[in-house]
């Protein structure tokens, strides 16, 4: 039975729990005891490749990794044949990993395309500034690409890809993990079904976590829009492609508020210091320590790539505090991403969307609220509730996945199939609807900066 059946109007008159607090991994154990015949991530376009794709891993940072490991769980499927970023302690220990040949090894991304073309595709998980000329640069030599989200940090450069990839007639990917997450999955089929009639509106909240948010925005790489790019397209460009992926329809205006209120010299504690070692009053007291955040609690390790002996870590951790913005005072740092924004968007069917990025908030996972004219749902990432305006029922689905929701692999899996079968269906999103939701954040920004109402041009 498929699963949009099982979870049919008729459902509605018997109250359940799907599933209580179980794991990504065990959806099919859990479907084959209620009876499914079809799992979460069930595609009958899916068949078993020839051979893997092989891919080169253009960013072997966090993210590159994730999605290099796809390869390791699943060999059939993808390969790494080569591995590039200026990192040598990153590019040895992704080469030892997958056990690729030094003279597919590079320091340097245009090095990878002074060779002939010796892979089938390319991931590109480089820092957002270096989205674009890779991409354009993988296009023109014949390669099909995973982009890692943004696109590109600018419109224009958007719009450049999007024309390339058409042009060069080449898989284009973009790492829109949230659509892969059972719980936006979930929803989807919901809404596709009609389960709650009509969509008329919706509230989306990302919390982004006061942790999170001073470690990757104010002391982090995306802590300045003019070196990375506007947050609401470094954080929240998965938003926007959700709610777009919801609707289903396309925007047309949008208006955003948001500003840096907290992170700045003015509020700066009397006693602080430029770093958190300098002696500062206030360091144990304060929320945002980077001793207890990196060296007593450990968190948010892999930006000190550390080494494989944790009696060394102490040492490397200190180092890293003493040399690196991560040490440094988060009150003190040239950061100018807003800690808070909110923005309202009105879609070309009528439907409305009210998107908040908080900062100041103790917990992550996404809250969504969605409106319907026979129905309403809300939910957290882990859980949600959807209430019959007929018969007054509820339906609870609850699973607990990893941070991102259990998003990647599935996602990294989709494109190597659309790759392995050069056919573009089997991705959840093409390259120009993943184009428009970057177009919606870039307004969104515009509006924003300029306290006006932005129309939509796709």
């Amino acid at each position: 039975m498929p699963l949009r059946r099982f979870i049919s109007p008729e459902t509605l008159l018997k109250p359940f729990i799907i599933v209580k607090n179980m794991a990504l991994d065990g959806w099919n154990e859990v479907a084959k005891m209620l009876g499914l015949d079809e799992d979460l991530y069930y595609n009958p376009l899916h068949k078993k490749l020839s051979r893997p794709v092989s891919v080169i891993l253009i960013g072997a940072g966090h993210r590159g990794s994730i999605y290099a490991d796809f390869a390791k769980k699943n060999p059939g499927e993808m390969k790494i044949v080569g591995v590039a970023d200026p990192n040598a302690y990153r590019l040895q220990g992704m080469a030892g990993i997958h056990k690729v040949p030094a003279p597919n090894c590079f320091e340097s991304w245009e090095d990878v395309f002074k060779k002939e073309k010796f892979a089938d595709a390319v991931i590109i998980a480089t820092p957002d500034y270096l989205h674009c000329a890779p991409c354009m640069k993988a296009l023109e030599k014949g390669y099909d690409v995973l982009l890692e989200k943004p696109i590109a940090t600018t419109e224009e450069e958007c719009r450049q890809i999007l024309a390339r990839a058409k042009e060069a007639n080449r898989i284009v990917g973009v790492c829109h993990v949230l659509r892969y997450t059972p719980y936006f999955r979930e929803l989807k089929q919901i809404l596709d079904a009609k389960m709650i009639g009509e969509v008329i509106s919706i509230q989306h909240l990302e919390p982004i976590e006061y942790i999170h948010m001073s470690h990757s925005y104010v002391r982090g790489q995306w802590r300045n829009s003019k070196t990375s790019t506007p947050i609401i397209l470094a954080k929240s460009s998965h938003d926007a492609d959700i709610i777009r992926w919801l609707v289903n329809n396309p925007s047309d205006m949008i208006h955003c508020f948001g500003n840096l209120k907290w992170f700045t010299a003015a509020n700066a504690p009397t006693g602080s210091t430029e770093r958190c070692i300098d002696g500062c009053a206030v360091e144990g007291t304060c929320p945002y320590s980077a001793l207890q955040i990196y060296y007593r609690d450990r968190k948010r390790l892999h930006v000190f790539d550390l080494p494989e002996d944790k009696t060394k870590w102490d040492k490397a951790i200190m180092k890293g505090l003493k040399t690196t913005n991560y040490g440094r005072c988060v009150y003190r740092m040239d950061n100018d991403q807003p800690d808070h924004l909110t923005l309202n968007i009105l879609f070309k069917n009528g439907v409305t969307a009210a998107f908040s990025m908080e900062a100041f908030v103790s917990y992550e996972g996404r809250r969504t609220r969605i409106m319907g004219s026979t129905g309403d749902i809300y939910g957290d990432m882990e859980n949600f509730t959807l209430t019959s305006f007929r018969t007054g029922k509820k339906l609870t689905w609850s699973m607990k996945t990893d941070s991102h929701g259990g998003g990647d692999h599935p996602m990294v899996k989709d494109w190597v199939q659309a790759v392995g079968q050069q056919n573009p269906a089997l991705l959840s999103s093409t390259i120009d609807v993943s184009v428009e939701s970057h177009i919606m954040a870039f307004a969104a920004e515009k509006s924003r900066l300029n306290k006006t109402i932005e129309n939509i041009i796709v």
